[in-house]
């Protein structure tokens, strides 16, 4: 729990286990400066309903704490931030199973108990990123720095979804839906960055998601960048870290747009912007920051080898996207 003081062997034992195990709680030993978030992102099978359930613990510089859920409705373009005491977060360090009061997330479900919004949702055939002693999920070696502003996990690129949910006196079936689950942890989002990701191309078992920042680093920064696409039971990763080239990242009023090559292959992402939802967003701890994002955008993809031959092309629905920041530091 939550400001229970351990000795400190017991502490770098649960913080170790944590940085191989990005999914599970990192935050032992902090008591200010600090957030860490969930993000579960659910579809119903008509795609009628589009939600997204953000839980997390917020200290602040001086160390008030609080733990929230934040509640997104893609479809409706509307969103509810839900406040808890500190003491109510009650995260486990030997797995992924994170209490907040009668509120339960785990990489295989999740359980709600909210005003106007309770029920239990169970999730299948996960599809983790892949991590290994030498790079820990989707940071690769970057997870090793200790003083990065905000670090990034993977929990599943896809999964089937079952169970229900009562909404404002609705009970809605999402059994046979999609679902995606990442997380981030550190002090504060990055000053500018895209998000894009989808998993509802036009078969299932295709998923995507792709992410470009401005990355503070030793007193100047860069632009970083970490993508995977899902496809054929392979996830083809596009990061800073292998070598991967960012060839563009652009984006205006109506589209952002982001080319990437690997040694294998060639990714090419344009993203179609819709209505956005304002979210709260973590500054130095706080959830005092607000960004937008889409639910219901769409993204366009073209996957080829370096041959030049077309191996992808699809088109995503139900997006969830983000443009953040100061972008003109991203533009390449």
């Amino acid at each position: 729990m939550i400001g229970i003081i351990e000795l400190p062997s017991n502490m770098f034992i649960k913080k170790l286990k944590a940085l191989f195990h990005p999914e599970r709680y990192h935050g032992w030993g902090i008591n200010r400066n600090y957030f860490e978030g969930w993000y579960y992102k659910v579809i119903s099978a008509d795609e009628c309903h589009a939600f997204a359930f953000i839980p997390g613990i917020a200290m602040d510089k001086q160390g008030q704490k609080h733990a929230f859920v934040q509640v997104l409705d893609g479809k409706n373009c509307e969103a509810n931030y839900f406040r808890f005491p500190a003491d109510s977060f009650v995260p486990r360090s030997d797995s992924f199973d994170v209490l907040i009061d009668d509120n339960r997330f785990r990489s295989s479900e999740l359980t709600l108990d909210l005003p106007g919004l309770k029920g239990h949702l169970q999730f299948e055939n996960d599809v983790p990123w892949p991590s290994n002693w030498y790079s820990p999920g989707i940071m690769g070696p970057y997870a090793f720095i200790p003083f990065m502003e905000c670090y990034h996990g993977i929990v599943s690129m896809d999964h089937c979804i079952k169970g229900a949910l009562e909404i404002n006196g609705q009970l809605i079936d999402f059994t046979g839906g999609r679902g995606y689950i990442e997380k981030d942890w550190g002090r504060s989002f990055p000053s500018a960055y895209f998000w894009v990701q989808s998993n509802h191309f036009s078969k299932p078992g295709i998923s995507l998601k792709a992410s470009i920042a401005n990355i503070p680093w030793l007193g100047s920064s860069f632009v970083g960048f970490i993508a995977g696409l899902y496809f054929n039971g392979q996830l083809i990763q596009f990061t800073t870290y292998n070598r991967t080239k960012l060839l563009r990242s652009y984006d205006d009023k109506k589209v952002v747009e982001l080319f990437m090559e690997n040694k294998q292959y060639r990714l090419e992402i344009i993203a179609h912007r819709q209505d956005a939802t304002e979210l709260a967003s973590p500054i130095n701890g706080f959830m005092d920051g607000r960004i937008s994002e889409s639910m219901t955008s769409t993204v366009e993809i073209w996957l080829s080898n370096k041959n030049g031959s077309l191996l992808l092309h699809d088109i995503g629905r139900n997006v969830g996207l983000e443009v953040a920041g100061m972008v003109e530091q991203i533009i390449t």
